[in-house]
């Protein structure tokens, strides 16, 4: 019996986020929030008006340096019990890697609605943190 290819373990985890966020993402408001506020913040720090808008501007060092990043905080959070933010950073993880699989029909699709989910979140965020200000 074969191992999965990275991509088709990529296409299958990617699948299962894309399902939890849109059946139960709107049922935990907290952890909407959290991804909301996570990708509201890479956008507002890079001067993009949405997450969408934040990640097409990635150059290829700046996604390295992302994945990196995800993956140090994601694993970090998820020891530490913190499955929510975990949550969120994968999230927003897989929405960059999806770029760079694209070719595949079914990951580009995904990647849409999965897009649309955390730019709502995000813009959310982003309305309410300028009524604070």
């Amino acid at each position: 019996m074969s191992q999965p290819t990275k991509e088709a373990e990529f296409k299958q985890r990617f699948a299962a986020v894309i399902r939890d966020l849109h059946e139960a993402g709107g049922e935990d408001g907290e952890a909407m929030a959290i991804l909301g506020s996570m990708a509201g913040e890479l956008a507002l720090a890079n001067k993009k008006p949405s997450w969408s808008a934040f990640k097409q501007g990635l150059t290829n060092d700046t996604y390295r340096q992302l994945i990196a990043a995800f993956t140090e905080k994601g694993n970090e959070h998820h020891q530490a019990g913190r499955h929510k933010q975990a949550y969120a950073i994968q999230a927003l993880a897989m929405s960059v890697v999806a770029m760079t699989q694209r070719a595949d029909a079914d990951v580009a699709a995904g990647e849409k609605l999965l897009d649309q989910a955390i730019d709502h979140t995000a813009k959310t965020y982003i309305a309410l943190r300028a009524k604070q200000n």
